[in-house]
């Protein structure tokens, strides 16, 4: 399995070491001022529209300039030379029939189909046809979202999603899945995280045990002195799990 660790803008100007080795996810939201390290044009890297960014303010959403945001996508995807995506999942602002259009749009201008992500308005035939249809598919997982909630509380849900997905030849992603204790459950192929830069915000510490857990400490009565130097210890035990886990899970 491959665990992308999100987020690493947050220490790109003081991470001391190469990225080429590490897989790494990055929002196109983060880097619509035109400003990316090199690190997005690498081969171990996956792309996320950055859709879901907007949806911190719903009105804002439905008033942007969509079809302008996506061909700003596509020329992105095309200077970096992306070769994994995801699609515009806001069928929440536009409607599925609009999303797939801009899918679409994306496919024939990169000549590369995009990563659709699943939301529970297309119903289990619609994860169907997605499995059919497309190579890799995604799972919103993430607890950020009604869906993503449910989906965590009913593991069992989410197997039998992935045993669909394999069963049609087709790669599975979890959108924001991080919970390591189920990662050993859940045959996904890929997941996203960003557990690791959480402990800048509350000073939690992360320690991989190198067998099989990442676990979070924080020390009592301690406050956050160094963000930074939480955040590079932090990531460099993810990026252990990270490679335990393509190894091992």
């Amino acid at each position: 399995m491959i665990v992308y660790l999100a987020g690493f803008k947050t220490i790109e100007k003081v991470y001391p070491f190469s990225t080429e080795d590490i897989y790494l996810l990055s929002s196109f939201f983060e880097h619509k001022g035109g400003k990316y390290g090199d690190y997005v044009k690498q081969d171990r890297h996956i792309l996320d529209s950055g859709a879901f960014s907007t949806f911190k303010d719903i009105a804002a959403a439905r008033s942007m300039d969509w079809d302008l945001y996506v061909r700003k996508y596509i020329a992105f995807i095309k200077a970096t030379n992306q070769r994994l995506f995801f699609e515009l999942d806001i069928d929440a602002v536009v409607g599925l029939p609009k999303v797939e259009q801009y899918r679409d749009q994306i496919a024939q201008a990169t000549g590369i189909a995009p990563i659709p992500c699943w939301h529970s308005n297309r119903k289990w035939d619609g994860w169907l046809k997605m499995c059919e249809e497309y190579p890799y598919v995604a799972l919103g997982t993430t607890t950020a979202t009604p869906d993503g909630v449910k989906m965590r509380k009913n593991p069992a849900i989410l197997s039998q999603f992935i045993k669909a997905a394999h069963d049609k030849k087709a790669k599975v992603h979890g959108l924001g899945f991080t919970s390591v204790e189920w990662l050993h459950r859940l045959k996904f192929d890929s997941v996203d995280s960003t557990t690791w830069n959480v402990g800048g915000k509350f000073g939690n510490v992360c320690l991989f045990d190198g067998v099989r857990d990442s676990k979070q400490w924080r020390p009592k009565g301690k406050m956050v002195r160094d963000t930074n130097a939480i955040n590079l210890f932090n990531f460099g035990e993810w990026v252990k799990f990270q490679r335990y886990a393509k190894d091992n899970l």
